[in-house]
């Protein structure tokens, strides 16, 4: 009688080479024989093959994560990926983390996302985090984590090589990344006096989404935003066609972008638009994407066209701040310029601040940031390859005089402006550079927003009075004309032949009849 076998616990490392000789074809009795385990273990790692590999690469890649033996999940699955995702890119940036700011930005997140429980980020929770994903002692002593100048450089080198050796040319050479937009948020101070915002009627904005920009080494060919939102499709889309938005669109519950979105999103756009776009300039169907490390996306085996000539490369780990070409200020001016659009937009409908909050919606966020993306210029984009491309222009771009200037001038007409007198150029400058999770970005609560629409049923038109107000032959109100541009811009988001610049022409109509609505309304009190 054979005697009992030894229990064997395997690590994540194991997993990983069990799963790795899977997809080699080696057979499940062999592998049980090697690793001295069960047939029936190697299947259910088989089975967990995805859940496997998504723990190995949210975790610090330079930890010991592979010499765990268990996975075990926390409490709050969604707040550990959005910090796991947080404390790479801190560390990928060189921002230094300490335990304390490590447990704030814990609280933050748990606040932001709205999530219900008894959370409490305490020395023990800190110390169960770092187990999990395997983040040194020393990744808590809030030490400089400076960029990896070494491995940088190195990576210059050889990609510079492999461009050369695949004969590339700019046009077929792509960068994208990925960033947090907290949509609505303007700031502080024009939306109240300083003493209204410690009350409870104001709070930091937790309205996100995710915007990932992707474009090529010329800055001529930019591809839709991609943008991610937690609703399939939210209420303000109405019947709107998705395909019909001036960008791509996702939805999802986690903070960052997905594995299996961002494969679909390459798989569906990026390789169709890349090949439409350089066939049309007779160069040959090839291209390389350059990304951040894997963390957020998946293995470069994963991401390939069908022909395998559209291929992906991965940046090192800590070497964004450096030569990531999005983070070298592109990211950075697609959200000055939305911000700066947002503003405008406030000022140009010249209604009260709390009517302003109440009609922005996400729909008008993403047509804002649309905007803004289609706005930086090829110049700028050409500018943030210059690291990784020595050749490229670098008096190009967006600099820090003209964001000063631009920060200048809306200040200038902020202080003329009903609500905002307080506002001055390093409020709208800090404002500009802020993640919108500060003091300097404020919206009205949710209760504000009851308190608006609890206003007398008799403000509000009935169905039959609208059908009344819609008889061409009277007089039409501000109010009626309001509302037949938004069912006409709702038409336009059903239509599939509509070019962006009519939507953005109804749109800014319906600016221009807000601002007359706002000044019919000041002149009958």
């Amino acid at each position: 009688m054979l005697g009992k076998r030894k229990r064997v616990v395997l690590t994540i490392k194991d997993k990983l080479e069990i799963i790795k000789k899977l997809e080699e074809g080696i057979s499940f009795k062999k592998l049980s024989v090697v690793y001295g385990i069960g047939e029936s273990t190697v299947r259910d790692i088989k089975k967990n093959k995805e859940r496997i590999i998504n723990y190995a690469n949210s975790s610090d890649p330079t930890s010991e994560v592979s010499k765990r033996k268990s996975m075990k999940s926390s409490t709050y699955e969604e707040l550990d990926r959005v910090m796991i995702e947080w404390f790479n890119q801190q560390k990928t940036d060189g921002i230094p983390v300490s335990g304390t700011i490590c447990a704030k930005q814990a609280k933050f997140f748990f606040d932001a996302l709205g999530m219900e429980g008894d959370f409490n980020a305490s020395s023990g929770w800190l110390t169960r985090f770092k187990q999990r994903h395997g983040i040194p002692k020393a990744a808590g002593k809030g030490t400089k984590l400076k960029g990896d100048e070494t491995a940088a450089s190195e990576f210059c080198g050889n990609f510079q090589e492999f461009v050369e050796r695949e004969n590339l040319q700019p046009e077929q050479i792509y960068g994208a990344d990925q960033t947090g937009l907290f949509w609505k948020c303007l700031p502080s101070r024009t939306l109240a006096l300083e003493t209204e915002q410690t009350t409870s009627g104001y709070r930091s904005s937790r309205e996100r989404i995710i915007i990932m920009c992707c474009a090529n080494a010329t800055g001529l060919h930019k591809l839709n935003l991609c943008v991610v939102g937690k609703a399939k499709k939210p209420r303000a889309f109405k019947g709107a066609d998705l395909s019909n938005l001036p960008v791509t669109y996702f939805s999802q519950k986690s903070a960052w972008i997905e594995h299996s979105v961002f494969r679909q999103w390459f798989e569906k756009y990026f390789v169709p638009q890349v090949q439409k776009h350089l066939k049309s300039k007779g160069l040959l169907e090839k291209a390389v994407l350059l990304l951040d490390f894997p963390p957020a996306h998946p293995h470069e085996e994963l991401l390939s066209s069908d022909d395998g000539r559209i291929v992906v490369k991965y940046l090192p780990p800590n070497v964004t701040s450096l030569i990531q070409p999005m983070s070298q200020g592109v990211l950075a001016t697609v959200k000055r310029y939305y911000r700066a659009g947002l503003l405008q937009k406030y000022m140009d409908e010249g209604i009260d601040p709390k009517m302003f909050w109440k009609n922005l919606t996400v729909l008008d966020a993403i047509y804002e940031v649309s905007r803004a993306w289609n706005m930086v210029k090829s110049s700028t984009i050409t500018k943030a390859w210059r690291k990784l491309f020595p050749g490229s222009e670098e008096n190009s771009g967006m600099n820090i005089d003209e964001g000063a200037i631009l920060a200048a001038n809306l200040a200038t007409v902020l202080q003329n402006t009903e609500d905002c007198e307080h506002a001055d150029i390093e409020n709208i400058d800090q404002w500009f550079e802020s993640p919108s999770n500060d003091s300097s970005c404020q919206v009205l609560t949710d209760s504000e927003g009851a308190e608006d629409q609890a206003k007398p049923a008799e403000q509000k038109l009935s169905t039959k009075t609208r059908k009344t107000e819609l008889n061409p032959e009277k007089h039409i109100s501000h109010k009626v004309a309001l509302e037949w541009t938004e069912n006409l811009l709702d038409y336009l988001e059903q239509q599939d032949d509509m070019l962006l610049s009519d939507k953005l022409v109804l749109r800014r109509l319906r600016t221009i009849i807000r601002r007359k609505q706002k000044i019919q309304n000041n002149k009958s009190h």
